[in-house]
């Protein structure tokens, strides 16, 4: 029994240690590819404010002004923009911004396989499901999003666009987000002293950089959610592999107990045979 048990404790420290070089090296690559995720997540976030001050300074400069992506009373589906990531193993990352949709949620535009994977399994209305990939989603391609969405908010189809997200805080924080793109929220409208002038009128030119603007969100927060994944994904990895060791060295303590109790009966065995 000694020995099948020895034997037993080595091939689970075998897989341990398997199991381990696998979880160290997905950390590894996890932080390579978080440099790079944080650095685009830091340097996009001043567009979209810019393209946010920009509508408030027309809006302001404007005085008074009247447009269809203002008016909050619209009758139509509430459109939720769902971006998670395209692998799992990254702890709550998904899970956490899965939680912020509704129980039955009217129309979901995923964003990455795994938001994709989610509404399919549950039988949610997808608004598309082309961007499987959140890794290789662009600029240009959150710009035709934001096309299609603003063009169904127009013509009456969503009444509401929000986008769910995960907030990139720091290495170790992320927080999962939702924010409400149309109608706007925040746009003053007041009048203001400016001598900038608008052609052909301040409504029209709002009309245009609004598109601009909710594209430039989305990118933002897709670049927010893709550094948070792989911050998510290297501290579960560095946590598995902690946990990994942590077992190696119990099971290593064991298998050195059995050894010690096979020679010790041998011993015994020998003495009473003498």
């Amino acid at each position: 029994m000694a020995g099948v048990s020895a034997k037993s404790i080595k091939n689970r420290i075998r897989s341990m240690e398997s199991t381990r070089q696998i979880t160290r090296a997905m950390e590894l690559v996890a932080a390579s590819k978080l440099r790079k995720a944080q650095n685009q997540a830091i340097t996009t976030r001043p567009y979209y404010t810019c393209l946010y001050e920009t509508i408030n300074n027309i809006a302001s400069s404007a005085g008074e002004i009247t447009s269809d992506y203002m008016s909050a009373d619209r009758p139509g589906k509430v459109a939720y923009i769902l971006i998670a990531g395209d692998r799992g193993l990254s702890g709550g990352y998904n899970n956490n911004v899965f939680k912020l949709l509704p129980d039955k949620p009217e129309a979901v535009f995923p964003i990455g396989k795994k938001a994709v994977e989610y509404c399919v399994s549950r039988s949610i209305n997808t608004i598309s499901e082309a961007y499987i990939s959140a890794e290789k989603t662009d600029s240009e391609d959150c710009m035709q999003i934001a096309r299609t969405l603003c063009q169904g908010f127009l013509s009456g189809k969503y009444s509401r666009i929000c986008v769910l997200f995960t907030n990139f805080v720091s290495v170790l924080t992320q927080t999962p987000a939702s924010l409400q793109l149309l109608p706007l929220e925040g746009v003053s409208g007041k009048p203001a002293q400016s001598e900038m002038l608008y052609e052909p009128d301040a409504e029209t030119v709002l009309s245009a950089v609004i598109p601009e603007y909710i594209g430039g969100v989305i990118y933002g927060a897709l670049c927010e959610s893709r550094a948070s994944e792989q911050a998510a994904r290297r501290s579960a990895m560095d946590s598995a592999t902690q946990n990994a060791d942590t077992m190696i060295e119990d099971l290593s303590l064991q298998l050195n107990r059995a050894r010690q109790a096979a020679i010790t009966r041998e011993i015994t065995e020998i003495v009473a045979g003498v």
